[in-house]
């Protein structure tokens, strides 16, 4: 079986943070969950994790048995099962996923919309230059004259992209895996992350989703009653950010010397300007989880701004191009025809 996705563990979290806020045991959460399950597989991973929870009376242990959720959720699990606040993790770990759920979205808008619209000019040139453009040459032929200069090099693309039509559709279906790879594998991500950290806009959107990750895990770990030290621990696993992975690691360093948590991720560059008043704020008030949450909720907001910007951009950037590049292949031909008809 496939890893759940955010939504999925969202709604996971959030069922058993009712069920146990409600006073109910996590056994029996556990199966009121199974009778209500329609899905024949989310029923299977529900038996199976029932059948480990009866033997052992450890939700921890029963969830690592079906592997399937990830690292930092069972460890969010354990803690709050040691500490007896497994209700409040919960509804936590619901918000966290649901977070990375909204990030996730955001992404993905940012990506497909212009992808589609990209693909969308490429059919439209193509269909131009490879069915359209031979029209036009016979009409010229007919009228005792040739395709010339700018106009005669698209129709030479043109039957061009025909003759080889074949060897440019497997060049489509080469780049089709490359974008399937790039967003799909590890190896994939990094590639394509390396390439969007030479871009400014890009290299922001991905810093501050690093930033609003890492906010997000420090303040479940911290309202857990986890100290500094084994917060930055379980949060480091969330990050899949290089660039980030410094500052965090500068930041663990700064900690070890015996500084503030506060002054450590001021230091390391973590936060800067109002974010870090905030975080030094906390910190003296005894309210960093809080905190750490609110960073978290304003760094989201920040991201989904920055996204509907860049799509508020590049839908009219797309559309005027693509007008462009229609106009400028419909005019190389119209102009010339024009003035071969204005002379007879």
């Amino acid at each position: 079986m496939k890893p759940f996705s955010n939504m999925e563990l969202a709604s996971f979290c959030g069922q058993l943070a009712l069920i146990l806020k409600s006073g109910i045991s996590s056994l029996e959460g556990l199966t009121i969950m199974l009778e209500d399950t329609a899905s024949p597989e989310e029923k299977e991973i529900l038996e199976a994790i029932l059948e480990k929870m009866q033997e052992t009376g450890n939700m921890y242990q029963s969830l690592d048995s079906v592997k399937l959720y990830p690292s930092y959720m069972l460890h969010m699990v354990e803690i709050g099962e040691e500490t007896g606040t497994l209700d409040e993790v919960m509804q936590a770990l619901q918000n966290h996923y649901e977070r990375e759920e909204t990030i996730s979205k955001s992404i993905r808008n940012s990506i497909t919309y212009p992808m589609i619209m990209t693909g969308m000019m490429a059919v439209v040139v193509v269909v131009l230059l490879v069915k359209v453009m031979p029209i036009f040459n016979q009409v010229f032929i007919q009228l005792g004259t040739e395709m010339t200069g700018f106009s005669r090099m698209l129709m030479n693309v043109g039957n061009t992209i025909n003759h080889y039509s074949l060897a440019f559709v497997i060049l489509l279906v080469i780049i089709a895996v490359l974008i399937l790879y790039g967003t799909r594998t590890d190896s994939g991500r990094s590639m394509f992350r390396k390439i969007a950290y030479k871009l400014k806009f890009t290299r922001a959107v991905y810093e501050e989703i690093a930033v609003c990750r890492f906010a997000s895990g420090m303040a479940l770990t911290l309202s857990s009653g986890l100290n500094p030290d084994r917060s930055m621990e379980l949060v480091n696993s969330l990050n899949d950010d290089p660039v980030f992975q410094k500052k965090i690691d500068a930041c663990k360093g700064q900690i070890n010397e015996g500084n503030d948590l506060s002054q450590a991720l001021f230091t390391s560059g973590m936060f800067t300007g109002v974010y870090a008043r905030m975080v030094s704020i906390g910190s003296k008030t005894g309210t960093m989880d809080q905190v750490m949450e609110q960073v978290a909720s304003l760094y989201q907001e920040d991201i989904d701004n920055r996204m509907n910007n860049i799509l508020a951009v590049l839908e009219p950037t797309l559309v005027i191009l693509l007008s462009l590049i229609v106009g400028v292949i419909l005019l190389s031909v119209m102009l010339p025809l024009m003035g071969i008809m204005s002379s007879i």
